[in-house]
C-alpha cells in the first residue's frame, strides 16, 4: 500500500530561483515558503543515500556556500 504523501505537495516543491544564493539564506526561504518540509544543507561532495523523502529538500552548495544544485523536495 503506498502512502500519501501529496499534501507535500500542496506548497511549494522546487526553488531554481535559489540556484547561486547562499545555502544558509536558501534553507531558511525553503523552510518559509513551504513550512511541510525541512531543508538540508549538504556539501556537494557529500555522498548521500539516494533515498526518496518527500518532506527532505537537500541544499547543495560548494565549498564558498553558495547554491550549486536547483533545491528540490524528495
Amino acid at each position: 500500500m503506498k502512502a500519501n504523501t501529496s499534501y507535500i505537495y500542496a506548497d511549494k516543491a522546487a526553488w531554481p530561483e535559489l540556484l547561486g544564493a547562499e545555502g544558509k539564506i536558501a534553507a531558511a526561504a525553503i523552510e518559509r515558503e513551504n513550512p511541510l518540509v525541512k531543508a538540508v544543507i549538504v556539501p556537494i561532495e557529500a555522498i548521500v543515500i539516494d533515498d526518496f523523502v518527500c518532506y527532505r529538500v537537500r541544499v547543495r552548495i560548494d565549498k564558498s556556500g553558495i547554491v550549486v544544485k536547483v533545491p528540490v523536495a524528495g
